[in-house]
């Protein structure tokens, strides 16, 4: 199936938005991570925080890259 530029903008602006609240999310746990370096938690929350850091980047990456994709391709 062919997807139109149409639907390919649509595809990145919805990447774009899932990796919106994970930009907010994953600075947020690593702030609350960091602030509590003596506790059991921290190396977990530590790492589920990159995680989410490196979700939201990737998601930023793939969005513009189909948003590209969708206005300037043939």
């Amino acid at each position: 199936m062919k997807h139109t530029n149409k639907d390919k903008l649509l595809k990145g602006i919805k990447f774009l938005a899932g990796a919106l609240p994970l930009f907010f999310i994953g600075p947020t746990v690593m702030y609350s991570a960091f602030s509590n370096q003596d506790k059991p938690l921290y190396w977990p929350i530590l790492i589920f925080s990159l995680l989410v850091c490196a979700a939201a980047m990737f998601l930023m990456f793939r969005g513009i890259k189909v948003i590209m994709s969708a206005m300037f391709d043939d």
